[in-house]
């Protein structure tokens, strides 16, 4: 059972042999597609929705629910032109024995407006021989008559060295505020969409958002995870774990390569809302200088981790002679050589400061740890496809998760047990989906901290958590002290990215917009990626799957909205 929302789900436990026709099956159960019934499902089965039918997102729970969404949302949609993809039948399997078939499939709705769509299946045997659906989910594609949302071809036209400039207009169709991979990404959709949009930056440089932080830092999942949209932007010439330049550099190439409309060093001051016009008045600073500029849709794409430093206080600080930073303010350790470090905190930046400090030559390197971290290895896969992994939906993609990092953790315990030995509190067997989208990180991808942490190079402070501070350190409830020369809160962010709202458009809109990013009752993440509580503004950021995979949907939902037939919402609770 996942614990990530407030209905029972959970992986299917009867064996499916190697040697069933997942394609006969299949074929069997097309059939049935245009005319589902409840028994059609499993009791404990779900189905997500990626605004095909429900114009938002939306997971439901329980065959009963499910037949009575599907029944009155297929309805109101019209649904028809239902096809098999007869190349998709598989068995699926899980190291603990779950298996399912998957199965994909085509559809069309023809109210207004008018999609194309698709859906996966996952098929599971019953105790009575019959087969039925175990997971279920739908996903929006294009708007019929409409652009392709996930087709752009870079732009061929070179001027003096440059792409095509871009008109000055002072109305778009939308803007966007922020300019990294959240911010790119719809803009590269919205192009492909033919809405005219601008992308608001206070950056210098695109890829500024990275280039900028501190030297060491590097993403730590897998290249083919990290691309933009409609081309693999980092080839193989790049390395498997993608420093902060490589990423600045990648995107200031597909940036320029696509031609994307991209105002830097612009900051918004303020906007307003005219609900009788429905325009958006923006003030704005853009090189110094004041500017006005108008638009029917907003994308606040203020990224995965927010831009507001997290920093516990302790008492006393005054009395500490040493230096005290936040990570935003790091850059390196080279002028601490033969210092003490500290960094409070042992999540992924925290890694990457002490790993920094150590070969910077530090004295000695401490991490204080504060609770449980997971830690996993960084070989896990990254290169499944978005709409396998994006789509479905977080309680059962939480199971299927821990099914494999926890087949991993058996498999390697003297990694684990060497950790702990060092005195790492792990949190062995939890969930990374929780810390992803309940926590909002807390975890550790490993690529080289934790041989550090086993080897003594990095010591572990996690007995106790730190009182206040000393002339010389900190002081710990255990009655301890932790000599230290400079301290670095490697403590994380808010990410709630209300406050931007708040503070750019005001407490009335930031009070309708509501909070961003932890799940809802059904897994859903709050406020991200669809309809908030404002008619004509969405938020947009989160992980770089996330990030790239939703921009294309937060775009199809701005293309209808524009043309005056908006994604109709599905309103029924359960």
């Amino acid at each position: 059972m996942s614990t990530l929302v407030e209905f029972p789900c959970s992986l299917p436990t009867l064996p499916i042999s190697p040697e069933t026709d997942a394609s006969t099956i299949a074929a069997a159960f097309a059939q049935q597609l245009a005319f589902l019934e409840e028994d059609h499902f499993v009791r404990g089965a779900v189905w997500r929705d990626i605004f095909a039918l429900t114009g938002t997102l939306r997971t439901f729970y329980s065959a009963s629910s499910i037949f009575t969404a599907w029944q009155e949302t297929t309805k109101r949609a019209k649904t028809g032109s239902f096809v098999l993809d007869q190349s998709s039948p598989h068995i699926m399997s899980l190291p603990q024995g779950s298996s399912w078939i998957e199965i994909r499939f085509s559809f069309e709705t023809n109210a207004v407006p008018q999609t194309t769509c698709t859906g996966i299946m996952n098929l599971i045997p019953g105790s009575d021989g019959k087969w039925r659906i175990w997971v279920f989910r739908s996903i929006l594609e294009q708007l019929k008559s409409e652009n392709n949302v996930d087709v752009l071809e870079p732009t061929s036209k070179i001027v003096n060295g440059l792409t095509d400039e871009h008109q000055e207009l002072s109305h778009f169709d939308c803007v966007i505020i922020g300019g990294g991979m959240a911010g790119l990404s719809t803009a590269g959709r919205m192009k492909a969409l033919g809405i005219s949009y601008v992308v608001l930056d206070k950056m210098q440089k695109i890829g500024d958002n990275w280039k900028t932080r501190y030297s060491s830092a590097k993403l730590h999942t897998g290249r083919e995870y990290s691309h933009l949209p409609f081309e693999r932007t980092f080839t193989p010439q790049y390395q498997e774990f993608l420093s902060k330049d490589d990423l600045a550099e990648g995107y200031q190439t597909w940036a320029s390569r696509f031609d994307i409309n991209i105002w830097l060093e612009t900051t918004p001051i303020s906007g307003k809302w005219n609900s009788e016009k429905e325009t958006w008045t923006l003030e704005l600073l853009r090189h110094g200088k004041n500017q006005t500029i108008s638009c029917s849709n907003i994308v606040v794409a203020g990224g995965a981790g927010g831009q507001v430093p997290k920093m516990p206080i302790y008492l006393n600080k005054e009395s500490f002679r040493g230096i005290i930073l936040h990570s935003a303010d790091y850059k390196d350790a080279s002028q601490w050589k033969g210092k003490h470090g500290v960094v409070i905190g042992t999540a992924n930046t925290a890694h990457d400061v002490a790993v920094d400090m150590v070969e910077s030559g530090l004295s000695s390197v401490t991490m204080v740890q504060r609770s449980k971290t997971l830690s996993y290895n960084a070989t896990t896969p990254t290169t499944t496809a978005d709409r396998t992994t994006q789509t479905q939906p977080v309680a059962i993609l939480d199971l299927i998760s821990q099914a494999i990092l926890h087949d991993s953790a058996r498999k390697e315990p003297e990694r684990f047990d060497a950790l702990e030995r060092a005195g790492f509190k792990l949190d062995r067997w939890g969930s990374i989906q929780k810390y992803l989208y309940a926590r909002g990180g807390g975890h550790y991808v490993d690529v080289g901290g934790s041989d550090m942490i086993s080897k003594g190079m990095i010591k572990i402070k996690s007995n106790a958590v730190p009182t206040g501070y000393v002339e010389n350190g900190l002081a710990f409830s255990d009655g301890t002290q932790l000599k230290a020369d400079v301290i670095v809160f490697a403590t994380g962010f808010d990410g709630n990215m209300r406050y931007i709202v708040q503070e750019i458009f005001g407490d009335e809109v930031a009070t309708s917009m509501g909070d961003y990013w932890g799940l809802d009752r059904e897994g859903e993440l709050n406020g991200a990626f669809k309809p908030g509580g404002h008619p004509a503004m969405w938020y947009h950021g989160g992980m770089i799957g996330l990030s790239r995979f939703y921009s294309r949907f937060i775009a199809l939902q701005v293309k209808a909205r524009l043309l005056k037939t908006p994604l109709l919402i599905y309103e029924r609770k359960f």
